[in-house]
């Protein structure tokens, strides 16, 4: 587990140092708001799928890929929760994980859904879901072949983070 945890930790502070991130600002009650810019999508999701594939990769596992269908199903979610105002996988029409990627298009058989409340960084919420067994298998499933991955921020600086994970294999199936 120290391993895993020094890898992320180095891969993390690599990738910070590639290129500025989203922008941090003044404004809560404890110092710095998160702020994700529009400009920040494609950064954000592919530092994700990078480190999400560092941690598969220290563990034997096989790369990712973002899924465009899956994004759009975790973007669903996220803006879904935040409406809800709760973290929980059914939608406000009682949908559940596999009903949103079925209504997106997505041929591939679903494995996972994590989902997130925070005020944090998409890295330290990869790192909570890390600490947790349930939400590490979504993420180190020897099943997945492909990610989505999508947030909705409120004007409040909350964030509700979305991953969905999904395999074009015929056997696969949710953890």
């Amino acid at each position: 587990m120290i391993r895993l945890f020094s890898i992320f930790l180095a891969m993390s502070l690599t990738l910070a140092a590639c290129g500025p991130g989203p922008t941090v600002s003044d404004g809560s009650s404890n110092g710095k708001i998160y702020r994700i810019g529009r400009a920040d999508t494609g950064k954000i999701q592919f530092r994700m799928l990078d480190s999400v594939n560092a941690l598969r990769s220290a563990s034997g596992q096989a790369p990712l890929e973002l899924d465009p269908k899956l994004n759009a199903a975790a973007a669903t979610h996220s803006r879904d929760m935040s409406v809800q105002n709760r973290p929980w996988h059914f939608g406000s029409d009682g949908s559940s994980p596999i009903d949103r990627v079925q209504r997106v298009g997505y041929s591939g058989t679903l494995v996972g859904e994590n989902i997130s409340e925070t005020y944090e960084s998409e890295l330290e919420t990869l790192a909570a879901w890390m600490e947790k067994p349930d939400t590490r298998r979504v993420i180190l499933s020897p099943d997945a072949t492909q990610m989505g991955f999508a947030w909705f921020q409120e004007n409040n600086g909350k964030i509700w983070w979305t991953l969905v994970t999904g395999s074009t294999a015929v056997n696969a199936g949710p953890v």
